[in-house]
């Protein structure tokens, strides 16, 4: 079988991989983007309509790197003639989240926003019930995920990218100064450099990848979880944003569903309910029944403007990592993605952006130096992001 050949190889068409792909591209580098299956399919964690695009997090890094995000998904937009951000606005409550302090970050930043109190918030949205005070962002929105895949990928195409589909990769070389990846079907290709974007393949990936037993080592555990999510009917015609509250009892988000719930309903899940999977070649589909009966219950009791019957239902990845930061490293001619624990849609052309930097820098130490801190392997910080 013929072998082929590529300056740079990234491994997975999703949001992160899709984004890495069309800035290697648009930087005038020979690319090829490898997926086991299509971009965006349900196998992935890119799939369908609908992931929350916010501002509002208790780290001013992570607020501060929307703001940049927003602008790469304007030129997204402006490149695609199309909307990929549906403006929503969103809400956030609960003793856990402390809306008093995503208050003070956004204040920092500069991001329009209200604190308002329980009674003024259920004023506004009669359709919730609020047990604290409320933050509303008015710019956040929902992401169609499935369609900026696509959007991304096309514009790695026009300039000059390749895209290989039902590419199972079984295989990673070292090969002199670069890599051979082999495929579950024969074929080959041989890459200068390779950038592993792969959401929840990731772990079985990388026992595929010639890494230092050290680089190994400092790689912070990857978990992936098969998560449920829900969608609930409108019972009036409110205007519905995003939301996440975090109690005590649970920790819930919320979205309108889009073309994913026929622009019908709410999708509503439980973060971190799924779960544990040894990565995504183990999920299975089912939904667990005492994970929906946990959100319909909360649905019941803080969401009066929903009927509480869920109408559609689905699975999906979540690719975690302990402190929910991402990982972006380079080890050689490989580098390593992954943007995930259920917050990195939002960041995906900046992602796609650090990534490449990443990738094309002239050696690895040199790559660490374009990436934040917290991204890197190795480092430390306290706190979860979200």
């Amino acid at each position: 079988m013929d072998v082929d050949h590529s300056q740079y190889v990234v491994v997975g068409a999703g949001l992160a991989g899709a984004a890495t792909a069309w800035q290697l591209a648009a930087a005038g580098h020979e690319v090829t983007i490898v997926e086991r299956g299509t971009p965006a399919d349900e196998a992935g964690s890119s799939h369908g309509s609908a992931r929350i695009f916010r501002y509002a997090y208790p780290s001013e890094f992570y607020t501060r790197l929307v703001t940049r995000s927003r602008a790469l998904w304007s030129q997204l937009e402006a490149a695609s003639a199309q909307t990929l951000i549906t403006s929503t606005g969103a809400v956030d409550w609960g003793l856990e989240r402390d809306p008093a302090a995503l208050t003070a970050v956004l204040e920092q930043v500069g991001i329009e926003h209200e604190l308002l109190s329980q009674d003024e918030a259920t004023a506004r949205w009669p359709q919730f019930n609020f047990e604290t005070k409320v933050l509303w962002h008015p710019q956040a929105g929902v992401i169609d995920s499935e369609r900026s895949v696509e959007a991304m990928v096309v514009q790695a195409q026009r300039n000059g990218a390749r895209l290989l589909t039902d590419w199972d990769l079984t295989a990673v070389e070292r090969r002199g100064h670069g890599y051979t990846l082999r495929s579950a079907d024969g074929r080959r290709i041989d890459a200068e450099r390779v950038v592993i974007a792969a959401g929840g393949w990731l772990p079985k990936l990388l026992d595929l990848l010639p890494l230092p037993s050290a680089f190994r080592a400092g790689l912070p555990h990857i978990e992936v979880r098969q998560e449920q999510a829900y969608h609930f009917r409108y019972r009036e015609n409110h205007r519905w944003p995003t939301f996440i509250h975090k109690n005590l009892q649970i920790q819930t988000y919320g979205l309108p569903g889009g073309r994913d719930a026929d622009f019908q309903g709410q999708k509503v899940a439980e973060f971190n309910g799924g779960k544990l999977l040894h990565s995504a070649a183990d999920q299975d589909g089912t939904v667990d029944a005492k994970n929906r009966d946990r959100v319909i219950n909360y649905v019941r009791r803080h969401h009066p403007g929903l009927d509480p019957k869920p109408y559609a239902e689905t699975t999906c990845l979540f690719t975690n990592t302990p402190n929910e930061h991402f990982v972006l490293d380079r080890c050689e001619g490989l580098t390593i993605l992954s943007p995930c624990s259920g917050h990195g849609a939002k960041f995906a052309p900046l992602i796609g952006a650090l990534a490449a930097g990443v990738a094309t820098a002239a050696d690895a130490t040199a790559g660490r130096t374009l990436v934040p801190e917290p991204f890197l392997t190795g480092t430390t910080h306290a706190g979860a992001t979200r």
